[in-house]
């Protein structure tokens, strides 16, 4: 009996820890069944053990499986989970590939705001191909305290901020909604207004006119896109990027280079950017492996005439001149759907901003020129009513020419900037859309070779701290 005591007092602290940490006491109504596993025992909790052999062996196989999910879904919530890379976005600082022990320790584990979900999943089940879990009940945002919070440069885990409505056919699922809106609605109004003619409300209302041209063509084509659909905020898909902006940070890129508050922000070692490259011969395959030059790599030279590269691989090919002829950098001006989107901004991939991060507690000034930049902040991430009537901005009913920002938010970038959707075409990153940091990669595998040689052992349990 003592040893049971001595059971139930170690679980009982360790439980107890676990409520002080995540501050919720409703826990406490579990530690009588707690007290009765050890302790008291009048629950039959394994009834199971004394019944007929069928029943027992199917029992405990329910009971196996079923303390397995429990287990790894309370992992999953407040310590950690696995992530495989599934782009190219972040090479060549993380690969294809490559999968990530990701600690929700870091950055402080969140309260799960939607609680009934299938363990494993992030959002549909694998072979039904249905939701994973139950919109209801929908708890407030709330974040555990964890060992520090997101800094400069951290390769970060967060769901994606304009995941939040789709479309159901699975074709169309991973792309934005909202760009899909606004360039359909480009394609049927066919025409653009001079925008320098207009006035700032006039210029609104035709954004708006576009995005609602587009958006009805996807309601009226449900056999192409299906229905329209919203996720919770923990429920989107995760996406992998680094994190080039902090809150209350004013943030520009000038030709390519991101600047903090004035200064420029050292850039990842192994940044790549596309670059026109004719060969005189094909690649060898030693040569690939070396510059980690992979397959996707070379079709995006086939299509299009470019390819990414780090700064090294650029080095090392202009010295073969026997297979390549030429190398220059691709400036070319891309404008179309970045953010935001209703706004005719002039922005580019490689020159955009100057833009102020919001941050908790501090209030922006709110203009015609700057509200399409705060809006979706405003409106979707804090959940205000904003419209602009007249050349003037209400919110929630009154007019306003300023808000202060109820969380902090984060500007993230892929480190293969010419071919990542990140910040600069969707946004702000909410502080309750972080999930955690990576901390290792546990297991790496090159898409482009099978077996053994596939593997990429020297990225094995390598750092991802120590990826700059």
């Amino acid at each position: 009996m003592k040893k049971q005591w001595t059971k139930f007092a170690v679980v009982l602290v360790l439980y107890l820890t676990f409520l002080l940490w995540v501050e919720s006491w409703w826990g406490l109504l579990v530690v009588p069944f707690i007290f009765d596993v050890y302790i008291t025992k009048k629950i039959r909790w394994q009834w199971w053990k004394n019944s007929e052999p069928p029943v027992r062996f199917v029992m405990s196989w329910v009971d196996a499986i079923v303390f397995a999910l429990v287990a790894v879904y309370f992992i999953n919530l407040f310590f950690f989970q696995n992530y495989v890379i599934p782009s190219s976005s972040l090479e060549k600082s993380l690969l294809t590939g490559d999968y990530l022990f990701v600690s929700k320790v870091n950055y402080g584990p969140r309260i799960p705001q939607t609680p009934l979900t299938m363990p494993l999943t992030q959002h549909t089940l694998p072979v039904f191909g249905c939701k994973s879990y139950i919109e209801w009940p929908q708890w407030d945002y709330r974040r555990v305290k964890g060992l520090g919070n997101v800094e400069l440069n951290d390769i970060v885990v967060f769901n994606y901020p304009a995941g939040d409505t789709i479309v159901s056919n699975e074709q169309f699922q991973a792309a934005d909604y909202y760009q899909m809106c606004y360039s359909f609605g480009s394609q049927l109004l066919n025409y653009r207004p001079d925008m320098a003619t207009l006035t700032p409300q006039e210029q609104r209302d035709w954004y708006e006119k576009v995005y609602d041209t587009g958006r009805q063509y996807i309601i009226e084509n449900p056999s192409t896109y299906g229905h329209i659909m919203t996720r919770p905020v923990d429920r989107r898909e995760n996406y992998v990027k680094r994190c080039v902006g902090l809150p209350g940070q004013t943030l520009q890129i000038k030709n390519r280079i991101v600047y903090l508050d004035g200064k420029p922000n050292k850039e990842p070692d192994n940044v790549q950017y596309t670059y026109y490259v004719k060969l005189l011969q094909p690649l060898p395959d030693d040569l690939m492996k070396d510059l980690g030059i992979s397959m996707e790599d070379l079709t995006s030279l086939n299509q299009s005439g470019y390819m990414p590269l780090t700064a090294r691989a650029v080095d090392a090919l202009r010295k073969r001149k026997d297979l390549v002829e030429s190398i220059t950098l691709n400036t070319d001006t891309i404008t179309g759907d970045i953010y935001p989107l209703n706004a005719n901004t002039g922005w580019t991939r490689d020159n955009y901003g100057p833009v102020w991060i919001p941050k908790k507690g501090e209030t922006v000034r709110l203009t015609m020129q700057n509200i399409a930049v705060y809006e979706r902040p405003i409106r979707v991430y804090e959940g205000n009513d904003l419209q602009v009537r007249g050349g003037k901005i209400f919110i929630n009913g009154k007019q306003a020419d300023r808000y202060t920002f109820k969380m902090d938010y984060y500007w993230m970038m892929g480190d293969n900037r010419h071919n990542s959707a990140d910040s600069r075409y969707w946004g702000f990153v909410p502080e309750d859309h972080i999930v955690g940091k990576p901390i290792f990669i546990w297991w790496s595998s090159d898409p482009d070779r099978g077996g053994f040689s596939g593997v990429r052992w020297n990225r094995l349990f390598k750092m991802v701290d120590d990826i700059k």
